[in-house]
């Protein structure tokens, strides 16, 4: 395994990584990759901790593991690298990004203009086994990913966390009220859409940033074509 926690993280998160849990989970994605193949790849396992520094977060969007087909994962939810088109969830976020803001859908679906802006675009797991869903559940990434974002719910700064789904709601627990916002939905999935159509939460969350003194978040995606 080359990936390693980027300095910002690792300040904070630096225990988690000694921790035996994470130890074997690192030795069973070594064996992994060395018999399939693994999405993203290990130079993106980190992605989404690497573009947004921990210092910088202000908004959490949790989604639940990696895409699983050739060419969509580089470790930040929802988002895929051109030129994979967008996935039917991501196609329902840009509708809803549209009918909320107005913002037209792009003519790609990398979301890494967001994370540049303090949106953490996380993962509950991290990796997939190549075209097995869901393959990587329980093995530990979990245990992370709930450090991740206890440690994001110790800034005194608010932040943010949006959470779609019952998966990633489960997740609010985690979260001091007190001090951050939770804003929960449906998940974006062509199976729950027609709940997530509406719910208008992009526009919340900006209103959440402004009301606690932070700036909104541009929206708009480019066009890379």
């Amino acid at each position: 395994m080359s990936a390693t926690l980027p300095p910002s993280w690792k300040a904070v998160l630096g225990d988690e990584t000694g921790k035996p849990y994470f130890r074997n989970l690192m030795a069973f994605l070594e064996q992994e990759r060395k018999i399939r193949q693994i999405f993203p790849s290990d130079e993106d396992l980190f992605a989404a901790l690497r573009l947004t520094a921990y210092e910088d977060v202000k908004v959490v969007i949790l989604g639940q593991d990696p895409y699983h087909d050739d060419g969509q994962a580089h470790g930040l939810c929802f988002s895929v690298k051109p030129p994979a088109k967008a996935p039917p969830s991501l196609k329902n976020i840009f509708k809803e990004l549209h009918a909320d803001l107005g913002c037209t859908a792009p003519d790609n679906g990398d979301l890494t203009p967001w994370t540049r802006q303090g949106v953490l675009l996380l993962n509950a797991v991290l990796t997939v086994a190549a075209h097995q869903p869901n393959s990587h559940k329980d093995r530990g990434w979990e245990t992370f990913s709930d450090a991740v974002i206890g440690k994001v719910n110790e800034k005194t700064t608010p932040v943010v966390f949006c959470l779609w789904g019952s998966y990633a709601r489960k997740k609010a627990k985690l979260v001091d009220t007190a001090r951050h916002v939770v804003i929960e939905g449906a998940h974006p999935s062509p199976l729950s859409a027609r709940k997530f159509f509406s719910s208008k939460p992009f526009s919340a969350i900006d209103r959440a940033l402004v009301t606690t003194g932070q700036s909104p978040i541009d929206w708009q995606l480019p066009n890379v074509g």
